[in-house]
């Protein structure tokens, strides 16, 4: 694969992140449980340091990195993850599983190409990060560990 075709992949996983991380400080306003935030926020987290090393990668391979800001399908899912969120933690989680599992296809879709073993390494680490975002949502829409909460709340009133 030659260089401008790696780096227009990482430019697209790039913009990818960058729309989950807004994603995610939408569904930040909403969560209250304090496990389910720290998580949440970690993932955030997790976004923003794969902008970093994709960034350095393209960089690595003389590519002009991306503005870091959102485009128009990033603001459609911003949008849809505030309004999902109107609903509190779980409706925040519901339109993280969605955005989760975009970033999931995407990622599994860039490291079945062909990328140089070192850039196929790192993308694999990210892709790694997004498939534990998603097993996490889906354990904790499961369980609902936030009705657990307010049930015990309401108990001992």
């Amino acid at each position: 694969m030659k260089n401008q075709d790696v780096v227009s992949k990482l430019t697209k996983l790039i913009q990818l992140d960058i729309d989950a991380s807004e994603a995610y400080k939408q569904a930040l306003q909403k969560i209250d449980h304090a496990a389910i935030h720290t998580s949440i926020c970690q993932f955030r987290e997790d976004h923003l340091r794969h902008i970093d090393n994709l960034s350095a990668a393209i960089q690595e391979l003389g590519g002009k990195i991306p503005d870091y800001k959102q485009d128009f399908k990033g603001y459609l899912i911003e949008g849809f993850t505030a309004l999902r969120s109107v609903t509190g933690t779980e409706g925040a989680l519901k339109a993280m599983l969605g955005n989760e599992k975009l970033t999931n296809r995407v990622y599994g879709e860039a490291i079945k190409t062909d990328l140089p073993p070192h850039i196929l390494q790192l993308v694999q680490q990210n892709y790694a990060d997004e498939q534990r975002h998603l097993r996490y949502i889906e354990q904790v829409l499961q369980t609902k560990p936030w009705s657990a909460k307010r049930q015990a709340e309401s108990m001992s009133l």
